[in-house]
């Protein structure tokens, strides 16, 4: 009589996708380094250069202000940023090729990723927000922590599908790190991540107010500010950002490629093995 074959259920293969891109992170120290270290080295750099006092005008110290918003930073560079380009670089690699010829449903592999991603992004917001804490005396309210955490997991949720668009609109591998950090950078010096404009051009707050980096910096910043009252939920830059990630989500379904770009088959063959270990 022929043994029964047990069939893995959907939630172990994202477990198993989850549990190997999580491996793949953290052997590729540059990806680790820029995600969890270079933040923490930028909060040290400005309570260095700034001091840890009270900035003028907001009543909060120094350390209190950014910690809560290189927090965010660290996090949208574990969603957006490594989700685009890590996306792209296995479809150059003939990866999500072979997906699609494994048993794996298509759509368990993106969430393995996608929650990966995610589970870096809280790991990076905890340790940053311990090290401010730790080393710099910023205060937790324990009465907005809900408000904290779903501002998080709604931003979070909002950058992991832009990265994805990203994946989906960039013609190559090569070409998602300069897209990723052309759009990321730029938008996050408008959106008050590094230093707290006084009165910017016009210009510079429509920008920076039609981007969701602002409504998630500036609400997860209100959850960690002692001078503010109640229990901070930022409902209409929560579904601000819902509205980015569920428009995000739905052009990355549509304009998303399976296939490489023509002219990438050195980096299809080179990608077989590998893709063989994320099937397993």
């Amino acid at each position: 009589m022929a043994e029964k074959v047990t069939r893995p259920s959907i939630g172990g293969l994202i477990w198993q996708q989850f549990r190997y891109q999580n491996r793949i992170f953290w052997r590729t120290p540059i990806a680790a380094f820029f995600t969890i270290v270079f933040p923490l080295m930028l909060l040290g750099l400005f309570t260095a250069i700034f001091g840890n006092d009270e900035i003028e005008g907001l009543g909060i110290t120094t350390a209190q202000y950014f910690t809560p918003g290189l927090a965010v930073f660290a996090a949208v560079s574990a969603t957006y940023t490594n989700l685009a380009i890590g996306t792209a670089i296995a479809r150059d690699n003939g990866i999500l090729k072979r997906i699609r010829g494994t048993p794996i449903p298509p759509w368990a592999y993106i969430a393995g990723r996608v929650a990966s991603a995610v589970y870096l992004a809280f790991i990076a917001m905890v340790l940053m927000m311990t090290a401010g804490v730790v080393f710099y005396g910023v205060q937790i309210i324990a009465r907005t922590l809900p408000a904290a955490l779903l501002t998080f997991v709604v931003g979070v949720s909002c950058f992991a599908a832009l990265g994805l668009l990203v994946a989906a609109l960039s013609p190559n591998g090569d070409a998602a790190p300069a897209i990723t950090n052309a759009t990321l950078l730029p938008i996050a010096f408008i959106s008050d991540i590094f230093f707290p404009i006084q009165d910017p051009p016009r210009w510079m707050e429509i920008a920076g107010d039609f981007f969701p980096l602002k409504a998630f910096a500036e609400s997860f910043r209100d959850a960690f500010d002692p001078t503010l009252t109640g229990a901070q939920f930022h409902w209409p830059e929560i579904g601000y950002m819902l509205l980015w990630g569920v428009v995000a989500a739905l052009l990355a379904v549509r304009f998303f490629r399976w296939e490489p770009s023509a002219g990438r088959s050195s980096r299809r063959r080179r990608g077989r093995d590998e893709a063989g270990l994320e099937s397993v």
